[in-house]
């Protein structure tokens, strides 16, 4: 049988006559696409497996149009014959994102930043030109259906799963208010639809390079900055999106070579900020309230502030009363409360303990603290990386052990649930004053399986609650590694 590793061999060889030395699987991000790093002993490669086929269309008409106009997107290098395996440059691993995590607000960080919204103008008004929209996925622009679409989604996902009174039909006639506004935006490019620190990558010169703009299509230029400047994990300082408004407003002025009238650029540019902290909580209580997912649910929080900050301390220009109200209503203390994890402080005495086992070789870790109770979870249902030679001699500590459990297996749903389970004892933990809670993990070995499934609990628990943990691998002295190169 060919697999996708055997046809992204075959397309290269037809592409470079350099040597694959090797090809890894990339971790998969919220998309169906598939990607791959390919190794030559010079240089590397992308390459992508999509079986959306229109989306690949889209990407890679884009790519080649922006890369004509020498902006800050991908080369394509070479496509299959059935369009759903394409090759292109590798911009690296290092996301404007990690850039901001490694040094924080920092000045080098900041010019990053900056840089990136003048090559997000250049993108937006010289990739606009001479573009064919009607290769863009909807074939339509981003005007009062989308933004409705945006809207509906806040509402249908976080709003009515709070289970608050409101009168809905007045909601939706500020929504059509809204929308009308800001559909009649006074500029329309490119908009990139997704841009976040995510999807900027930074290379070792420092220049910064877009990836997965195949969602793009015509509309506000201001959509794309407030995506940027508002995203709930960047979390930027207020005078940090205020000064970068204002370079992004600098860059677009002398790109589109006229004037701008920035009191009416603003005010657009604060609709677009609300849609997209609204769209945000959308995604954010889709994931978290209706699929379980852990991830998401901590995340509420913080995009609830950055919306209670940006009402406090901005307008939007149009009357919108019950819109208000309800905005209002989801920054109140009671629902911001609601979704704000109790956290541990110095003087909190928990400490969570956390064991992988073998269930052949060790068998159930001794409670060394006379409490007992807490959790043993059997890890043996998710498929086994040890089964297969490429991950017999490494550990759930490994990438590509992680890579296979995270992509080949039903870890990520399997944690989903523990973590759903664990939260309500630590959080009661912690407000009781109780001292200890042991969680375990057990597969066959104890070296794949319960290993990474501990390491991301320990991992959950430390950023969702700020709590103490003692992480203990019982069967490390057993494995069977060899190191990795």
């Amino acid at each position: 049988m060919t697999t996708t590793t055997d046809r992204i061999k075959e397309l290269f060889a037809a592409f470079s006559t350099s040597p694959v030395t090797a090809i890894d699987k990339l971790p998969q991000a919220g998309s169906e696409r598939h990607y791959f790093r390919i190794h030559t002993k010079d240089k590397n490669f992308i390459a992508t497996y999509g079986a959306n086929i229109k989306e690949n269309d889209a990407f890679i008409y884009f790519s080649q149009h922006f890369k004509k106009k020498n902006l800050s997107t991908a080369k394509i290098l070479c496509i299959n014959s059935d369009k759903d395996i394409y090759i292109q440059e590798d911009f690296g691993d290092v996301s404007l994102l990690n850039k901001l995590e490694e040094q924080g607000y920092v000045q080098s960080v900041y010019e990053l930043y900056k840089e990136s919204l003048h090559q997000l103008a250049l993108l937006q008004v010289k990739g606009h030109e001479e573009l064919n929209y009607k290769k863009c996925l909807t074939n339509t622009s981003f005007g009062k259906q989308a933004i409705m679409a945006d809207l509906l989604y806040f509402k249908y996902y976080f709003l009515d799963a709070l289970r608050k009174p409101y009168d809905k039909q007045k909601l939706i006639d500020d929504f059509e208010a809204l929308s009308n506004y800001l559909a009649h935006t006074e500029y329309k490019f490119f908009m990139f639809r997704d841009f976040q620190s995510r999807n900027i990558m930074v290379s070792e010169d420092k220049a910064v390079h877009f990836i997965d703009y195949q969602g793009g299509m015509k509309g506000a230029p201001q959509y794309d900055v407030a995506s940027l400047l508002w995203q709930a994990k960047a979390n930027l300082p207020d005078d940090w999106k205020l000064n970068l408004l204002e370079d992004y407003i600098n860059s677009f002025e002398k790109i589109v070579e006229e004037t701008v009238d920035r009191d009416v650029f603003r005010s657009q540019y604060n609709g677009y900020v609300l849609i997209r902290l609204l769209q945000v909580l959308g995604a954010y209580g889709f994931r978290g309230l209706f699929e379980r997912k852990a991830h998401f649910l901590t995340s509420i929080p913080l995009a609830l502030q950055n919306l209670k900050w940006f009402i406090n301390n901005q307008s939007i220009g149009i009357a919108v009363p019950e819109f208000k109200k309800v905005l209002e209503l989801c920054i109140s203390d009671e629902v911001i409360q609601e979704f704000t994890p109790m956290q541990a402080t110095d003087n909190t005495p928990l400490v969570v303990t956390i064991n992988s086992f073998s269930y052949i070789q060790t068998g159930y870790p001794k409670d060394e603290t006379k409490n007992g109770g807490g959790f043993v979870f059997d890890m043996r249902g998710i498929l086994n990386p040890g089964r297969f030679d490429d991950y017999k001699h490494l550990s759930g500590l490994d990438k590509p052990v992680k890579d296979f459990l995270e992509q080949q297996t039903k870890m990520p749903d399997f944690l989903n649930s523990v973590y759903s389970i664990i939260d309500i004892s630590v959080e009661d933990y912690i407000k009781r004053g109780f001292d200890h809670l042991t969680i375990n993990f057990g597969c066959t070995g104890g070296q794949h399986r319960s290993v990474y499934a501990a390491e991301a609990i320990a991992r959950h628990l430390r950023n969702k609650f700020k709590v103490k943990i003692n992480l203990e691998h019982t069967n490390k002295e057993n494995w069977k590694t060899t190191p990795v190169q």
